[in-house]
């Protein structure tokens, strides 16, 4: 098992999660402002119970490396702020058996990805069973109140760009919309 802790495995982030119903309307949207098409991608997150924050093992579909990413974020609906760390890593079987023996394993939550770019935005269509259909906006940023000023406001333009309903805004990840 090899582990790749490259120099950006810890990021602060804000983030928007919402309900939406038509992908294929906002692909058009998305390409009339010139986002960035980046990949459709299978992924599988397997969450562990842990005493704060939220622990995942994530796979894509394709890919011999797994990432194993802990967050910590605020549950409200509209922008919040999200710090995480990620870690890469390589023939991941033996963590897996691991993470599984002495962690508590709670859910596999399976989705299909798009990602897109747009002015430093990571936007994602994202298809996941049981649930639906939704779209998330994550923005790296800085620790300073400035910066988290700044990401907040860009997030909320290009809601408001996509038109999207703020009634729809989710406050949960999907793991915890799955365990409701």
């Amino acid at each position: 098992m090899k582990i790749e802790t490259p120099d950006n495995f810890k990021h602060k982030m804000i983030e928007i999660k919402a309900r939406v119903n038509d992908h294929e309307l906002l692909r058009k949207k998305l390409s009339a402002l010139g986002a960035e098409y980046k990949g459709t991608f299978q992924q599988s997150d397997l969450y562990f119970k842990v005493p704060e924050g939220r622990l995942k093992l994530r796979e894509v579909e394709a890919n011999s490396t797994v990432e194993l990413i802990y967050y910590n974020r605020e549950d409200i609906a509209g922008p919040k702020t999200d710090d995480a760390f990620i870690l890469r890593i390589q023939e991941p079987g033996e963590l897996k058996k691991i993470l599984k023996k002495i962690l508590k394993p709670l859910i596999v939550i399976d989705k299909v990805r798009e990602i897109y770019l747009h002015c430093g935005i990571q936007i994602h269509l994202d298809s996941v069973e049981k649930l639906g259909k939704f779209i998330e906006f994550e923005k790296q940023t800085t620790d300073t109140p400035e910066s988290i000023v700044r990401s907040r406001l860009s997030l909320q333009k290009l809601m408001e760009k996509l038109e999207i309903d703020p009634s729809n805004l989710e406050s949960h990840s999907y793991s915890d919309l799955l365990q409701v």
